[in-house]
Formats: C-alpha cells, sequence, structure tokens
C-alpha cells in the first residue's frame, strides 16, 4: 500500500528525522499489521505511524487481565480512538499458566509467548501478514525474557529497526502531538513481585488496589513492590517528599487498606528494573 501524504514534524534533529522517515519506509513495506498496543509511550507512537502509513490495514489489540489495570485499558480504548485505528481487546491468560505463576527469572518469556500466539492467531484471522511490538533500542540491554518468545513466534519491532531509543520515541512522540509523549513507564502488575515469589490473583489485587489509591492521590510514576506484608514504595523523585510528609497519612491508609501490614518508601526511588537487583530469588509461598 502506498504511504499516505504526510508532514514532517518539526524541531527534529537530522538524526531524528532520519529515524522517523527509517519508520516509515519499514512501515510502508508491510503492507498491514496487528500491533500490540498497550497505551503506553512505544506502542503508542508505533501505532500512530501505522495508521498514518496502512491506514485501515492496521488492527491495535490489547490484552486484558488482572495484571493490566482498568485504568490504562481505558486510557488504550481511548488513544485508538483517537488515533482512527481499528482495535481490538483480548483477555491474556498468564496467570492460568503454572510457569508464569510460579514467577521465575524468564517468567516474561511465558507470558509473551501465550499473548503472541494470540497476536499470531488473529493476524491470520484478519489476513494481516505481520504482527509488531513496540520494543525498542534501549530495551535490547535489560533483562527481557519476552524478546526471545517474539524471535520464535516472528514478532517485529520496528522502532528497534529504526534504530530508535526511548529519548528518541518521546521527542517524536511530542513533536507528533501524541499524549503519551511524558507518560511515565508502565509494566504489568506482575513485575512487582521478586522472582520465586508465586504470582496469585489475590496478590495482584492487592499490588493494584495499593497502587491505584496513590494514583488517585496525584502520583505518577510509582511502584508498589510486594514482600509479603511489606509494600515497598518506589517513587519519583518529585513525589518522595510528598508521600513522606504531606501525604504520608493519606498514603499509609490507602496501602494499608489494600491489604498490607507495613509500608516501607525505598530511598532510591523508582527505577526500572529494580527487581533485577537482588542476587537470589525471593521465595515466599
Amino acid at each position: 500500500m502506498p504511504e499516505s501524504s504526510h508532514t514532517r514534524p518539526s524541531g527534529l534533529s537530522p538524526e531524528l528525522v532520519e529515524k522517523y522517515d527509517r519508520l516509515r519506509a519499514i512501515m510502508g513495506t508491510l503492507q498491514g499489521c496487528v500491533v500490540g498496543f498497550s497505551g503506553g509511550v512505544d506502542s503508542t507512537l508505533l501505532l500512530a505511524v501505522a495508521v498514518e502509513v496502512l491506514g485501515k490495514q492496521v488492527l491495535a489489540v490489547t490484552a486484558t487481565s488482572e495484571t493490566y489495570p482498568e485504568r490504562e485499558l481505558a486510557e488504550a480504548r481511548d488513544l485508538a480512538a483517537a488515533l482512527g485505528a481499528r482495535h481490538r481487546v483480548i483477555v491474556s491468560e498468564e496467570l492460568d499458566l503454572p510457569e508464569f505463576r510460579h514467577n521465575p527469572r524468564n517468567r516474561c518469556y511465558y507470558c509473551k509467548k501465550e499473548l503472541f500466539g494470540k497476536l499470531i492467531a488473529i493476524a491470520v484471522e484478519e489476513g494481516l501478514p505481520f504482527v509488531l511490538d513496540g520494543t525498542n533500542i534501549d530495551d535490547l540491554g535489560d533483562h527481557r525474557p519476552g524478546r526471545q518468545a517474539a524471535a520464535e513466534i516472528g514478532v517485529r519491532s520496528p522502532l528497534e529497526e529504526a534504530g530508535l531509543t526511548k529519548d528518541d520515541i518521546r521527542a517524536l512522540s511530542q513533536a507528533l502531538g501524541l499524549p503519551t509523549w511524558d507518560k511515565p513507564a508502565f509494566a504489568c502488575l506482575s513485575s512487582r513481585f521478586p522472582y520465586g515469589t508465586a504470582i496469585t490473583r489475590e496478590r495482584v489485587r492487592q499490588v493494584g488496589l495499593a497502587e491505584e489509591s496513590l494514583f488517585k492521590l496525584g502520583f505518577r510514576t510509582l511502584r508498589v513492590r510486594y514482600h509479603g506484608n511489606v509494600a515497598r514504595l518506589e517513587l519519583g523523585p518529585g513525589e518522595f517528599i510528598q508521600a513522606t510528609t504531606t501525604l504520608r497519612d493519606q498514603v499509609l491508609q490507602g496501602v494499608k487498606a489494600a491489604g498490607f501490614t507495613y509500608v516501607a518508601v525505598d530511598l532510591q526511588g523508582y527505577r526500572t528494573g529494580a527487581m533485577n537487583e537482588a542476587n537470589s530469588p525471593e521465595t515466599m509461598e
């Protein structure tokens, strides 16, 4: 399908313009695709460019489960509609997989294998030749077992192929007017558990309720890490002070109401891959 006419976003460096053009060129070779769409900064840019280039030959698919908060699903629905994308919501069933629930270090492999298998089936049903995900260059240096599942199943990652970093994606998103350009990173709730700690529906619900209470207080960059009866809060730099001063009582009340006995604030604050820092898995069956 030929590319639609477009206006190149202004204010970008020549290097980033080159990457953007490369991304569009990659999309132009696909003829049609299913986009795994979470509503995060990466998949939103991917979907926006895919729709611009391929139009109705794009289907965004969002997987929902107990590990994916309702507010994220609502945002994904709204974003897909705003981008003019066809959109489907499916249910992922990773919590039914013993390999996933046992929470080994390659937990994400089993989740992604289950999810990508469903996306491939939808692509075949729709007559769309490719399945895409939002992996970018920066993801390659992190512990991401889901990449193995993507490679085995044949999922493509155009953002990575175009050489885009996370900072590139945010800059491009801002230039294109996408509301996700400054959205904090989000990972599914299963990432809140130390490796070796069994992931159960009740524990996921507990973490989800605790995080939702903090979102309602206005916190944006946060994780509630599960350590048995202790909730370890990782917060953004500007939010640490609020949590320990003006909003301290509300934070305690909300997190304890979710079922935790103790509430601890991590002095290092929020950082990606915090659960990869432990030398050995923690086991609390």
